[in-house]
């Protein structure tokens, strides 16, 4: 298993001044794609994820009914990296990889 929290960036204008607002997902992935993730992610890497949404629940130490929706990855697809001398808007080659659910995977191989 491996967890990860993917950040989702969106602007928009009011009043014609310009706001930024985040939001921030919790991820969840497993077997292959898990281990392909720990390796090849990290902070800053752009992501598109496919997956479900479940919500889970439970109790806090007081007691208190507690929930959160996470999203199971069932795949991910890593973005193209910038390089330094890179020009704007154009990626390097190779630095795009996509990583199928481990069901595609094991198709993948055969």
């Amino acid at each position: 298993m491996c967890t990860l929290v993917v950040a989702c960036n969106r602007s928009y204008k009011v009043e014609d001044e310009r706001q930024e607002h985040v939001s921030f997902f919790e991820t969840t992935t497993w077997g292959k794609l898990a281990t392909t993730c720990a390796e090849y992610l990290t902070k800053g890497r752009g992501v598109r994820v496919v997956g479900r949404l479940e919500r889970e629940r439970w109790k806090d130490g007081e007691g208190n009914p507690r929930a959160r929706v996470v999203v199971i990855a069932e795949h991910v697809e890593f973005k193209p990296r910038r390089r330094p001398e890179a020009e704007e808007g154009v990626a390097a080659a190779g630095d795009a990889a996509e990583v199928p659910a481990e069901e595609d995977a094991e198709a993948l191989a055969s």
